[in-house]
Order: C-alpha cells, then sequence, then structure tokens
C-alpha cells in the first residue's frame, strides 16, 4: 500500500534566509514566506527544521537544498522505504565536499554520501 497514495500530506516549504519552515499542500504553486514575501524552496515530506538560533545545522539546510536535494525519506509514493542520508551540519557538509571533490562526484552525489571514507553515493 502506498504511503502517500491514499492521503495528500502537506510538504515542507523552507525560507533559509527567514530560518522558516512551513507545510502547505503540494499544489504546484509558488508559496511565499510569511515574513520576507520571496518564495519558499521545497524542501520535501520528510524536513525537520533545526531550531531558529542553531547557525551550523542551517548552514547544512542551505546547501543540501541549494544542491537541489530534498528531504526524502521514502519514495513520492511512499512504497519504498528507502531513507536518505542528508549531512546535518557544516562540518559534515565541508567533509563531504572534500571526499567528493577527491572521488569527482558533483555536489549532490557528494552530499548525498552516508560514509565519507568510501566516496561513492549512497
Amino acid at each position: 500500500m502506498c504511503r502517500y497514495a491514499m492521503v495528500v500530506y502537506k510538504v515542507h516549504y523552507v525560507c533559509v534566509p527567514c530560518r522558516q519552515s512551513h507545510k502547505y499542500p503540494w499544489d504546484g504553486r509558488e508559496h511565499l514566506c510569511p515574513r520576507c514575501r520571496t518564495p519558499m524552496t521545497y524542501a520535501g515530506h520528510d524536513f525537520a527544521a533545526p531550531r531558529r538560533a542553531d547557525d551550523r545545522r542551517w548552514a547544512a539546510v542551505a546547501a543540501v537544498l541549494a544542491a537541489g536535494l530534498r528531504y526524502e525519506g521514502f519514495d513520492i509514493c511512499g512504497c519504498g522505504q528507502d531513507p536518505k542520508y542528508r549531512p546535518r551540519t557544516g562540518q559534515e557538509v565541508r567533509a563531504r565536499r572534500r571526499a567528493g571533490a577527491r572521488a569527482g562526484l558533483t555536489d549532490a552525489q557528494a552530499l548525498a554520501l552516508r560514509d565519507v571514507s568510501d566516496g561513492r553515493p549512497y
């Protein structure tokens, strides 16, 4: 049974400069930040916003979203339970970018590495 097929779930949209996260229906519309009125970024079904004062974690969120990755722990339909790894701190982002540069990976592939030592995308 598909996890997301039976019910229309709201998804997370993020405004990184304001450090705000809101859930809106996934309707293809542009959702504006209630604080600064700029378009919010689609972050996925399984995004968990860090605390507003946590600079390290928001830097990691900004890097992940800028690379085009989303926080999806399940396939879009919800059938496949294959949790995706995303770095949580700026230190983890830097380590994955260094490992990706050594292995010749793109930024998105490098940030998706679960283990920096193996150099292979998860």
